[in-house]
């Protein structure tokens, strides 16, 4: 099973870096003497992805749900489809089966702070199932957002509406697009208007404190009695509901989406859905008699072996269009020997199959550090990425993310050399400083793979590209829950993952370069060390 975890060997720390500060690989070799810092400006380019990302849907460890819209990224709206199996196969529903009403629970992420949450008591509370004396005790919660905060001022409530899925979704091992078109019934089978909160229950009698009710926090949504009377209830005995192939090829899923175009994204496990039936049946008491309506209720399963997925789409703006197309293609990153015609001034980075960056090492610079290395004995003791806030087109209050996926280009499937030998050693990705300004800056620490690039020149081939390549996106890494190791490259959060960043470009005049401490630009930050000749 996968979960996002923190990750201390491996995971985002959250500092305020220093200048000339070493990393764990190099600080052994400094020894006390004086270390050597150069910074070169750097090729970064825009990796336009279509709006789009290839997932398998049994990796899906949230989703979301919402509609966002900003000036720089543009709209995004966002829907939750999943696929809805029987509890149990061939169902015996008794005699006369009427639906009473059917409930779909949401329970979205919630901010827990004691601070954020309102209750409510009513000591006067009467239970309506017997009329009993009882206390109602009701806890709200906002739910965690991204994008405009302030329901009411900031954006009306949202509608959420549930309509039946009409497309086959296959199975969960089946990888499918983000923005893949799904077909749903034109008419709704439920909605709810949806002000940012949800609510937990718990309803404790008078006359001895004992509970009758404790509801977790979640969001209920009333879906129409109608259509599960026909759809579930009334076909009890038929061969849709007698295997789980024919229930999801009858009934295919359900999706969950807003009417609003604007607003913010929120997210839950999907696993944590679900949808219950309250009906009644007639029941013949034991040993004979008139039959009595009795209270009954069933459960659909929307959990974990059901296909679900969010389903993306976007609205961009012209700007974000023409810098993106600049760029190039997630199909070139493929090209062995691809060219930078056009380096980037500003550098979009989304996820949920928004836009990559790609940060490129030119070949003078290799050849220069080789050189150096060769002939002046130098020893690199520590090689970061430094990437910029934009803070002239991205000075707000969106969260900026604490974390980043990172590739080589030539290699695209595994980790970088340093998350392989140096995760024992306290060794971080990315360093993050200031996120909460405009000012914030992300290190991506290479010293390892760096080393590998300039001191053997089996690994890199200066013969084969124009550069070495790093691929960037927006995300976190997914760890095995039970052991904590990191399942792979491929997979992380990216899929559902929310945030987007804009960052300072190339320095196109200099690329290559050595350039001031105070720049701005996509940078290699190097310290080394250099071999004293007598």
């Amino acid at each position: 099973m996968m979960k996002l975890i923190p990750v201390l060997m491996m995971g985002i720390m959250v500092l305020n870096s220093c200048e000339g500060e070493l990393d764990n690989l190099g600080s052994q070799f400094v020894d006390g003497s004086e270390a050597l810092e150069k910074v070169y400006a750097l090729a970064a380019y825009n990796v336009n992805n279509h709006d789009v990302q290839n997932v398998v849907t049994s990796q899906y460890d949230s989703v979301r749900i919402g509609a966002f819209s900003e000036p720089v990224f543009g709209g995004q709206k966002v829907s939750y489809i999943t696929q809805v199996r029987l509890n149990s196969y061939n169902p015996d529903f008794g005699t006369n089966p009427v639906v009473d009403s059917v409930v779909l629970t949401l329970k979205p992420r919630y901010e827990t702070a004691a601070d954020s949450t309102k209750t409510t008591t009513n000591e006067d509370y009467i239970y309506p199932d017997g009329n009993v004396a009882a206390k109602k005790v009701v806890n709200t919660y906002p739910v965690r957002k991204y994008g405009k905060y302030k329901i009411g001022k900031d954006t009306p409530p949202f509608t959420i509406r549930v309509h039946e899925v009409t497309d086959f979704l296959g199975g969960t091992s089946d990888s499918i697009k983000t923005n893949k078109p799904i077909a749903v019934a034109s008419t709704d089978i439920g909605s709810k208007a949806f002000n940012g909160t949800v609510n937990s229950v718990v309803i404790t009698k008078d006359s001895d404190a004992s509970e009758i009710l404790n509801r977790a926090a979640s969001f209920r949504i009333p879906l129409k009695k109608e259509f599960f009377q026909d759809k579930i209830i009334a076909k009890q005995g038929n061969q849709v509901l007698k295997d789980a192939a024919s229930f999801i090829r009858y009934f295919r899923g359900i999706s969950i989406s807003v009417d609003e175009s604007d607003g913010y994204l929120f997210s839950m496990a999907p696993n944590d859905a679900a949808i219950t039936i309250y009906y009644k049946n007639d029941v013949t008491p034991t040993g004979g008699g008139t039959a009595v309506r009795t209270a009954q209720e069933t459960s659909l399963n929307l959990g974990a072996s059901n296909v679900h997925l969010s389903s993306i789409a976007y609205q961009r703006g012209s700007t974000y269009t023409a810098e993106t197309q600049k760029g190039v293609t997630v199909e070139q990153l493929k090209t062995k020997d691809l060219q930078i015609n056009n380096p980037a001034t500003k550098l979009y980075l989304q996820g949920m199959g928004g836009n990559s960056i790609g940060v490129r090492v030119p070949i003078s610079t290799i050849l220069q550090l080789r050189n150096q290395y060769k002939n002046d004995k130098i020893a690199i003791v520590s090689a970061k990425i430094r990437l910029y806030n934009d803070n002239t087109d991205w000075d707000n209050k969106y969260r900026k993310p604490s974390s980043l996926l990172v590739k080589e280009r030539d290699t695209m499937s595994r980790f970088l050399p340093d998350m392989t030998l140096l995760s024992s050693a306290g060794y971080s990705l990315v360093r993050t400083a200031n996120l909460s300004t405009k000012d914030a800056y992300y290190d991506v620490s290479i010293t390892s793979t760096l080393k590998k690039i300039i001191e053997d020149e089996s690994y890199y081939d200066i013969n084969k590209y124009n550069g070495k390549d790093f691929i960037i996106d927006v995300g976190s890494y997914l760890v095995n829950s039970s052991t904590g190791a990191l399942l792979g490259q491929t997979y992380n959060d990216r899929p559902y993952n929310p945030f987007r960043l804009l960052l300072v470009g190339s320095d196109i005049n200099n690329i290559g370069n050595v350039i001031s401490n105070d720049s701005k630009n996509v940078q290699l930050r190097l310290i080394f060390t250099q071999k004293q000749t007598n």
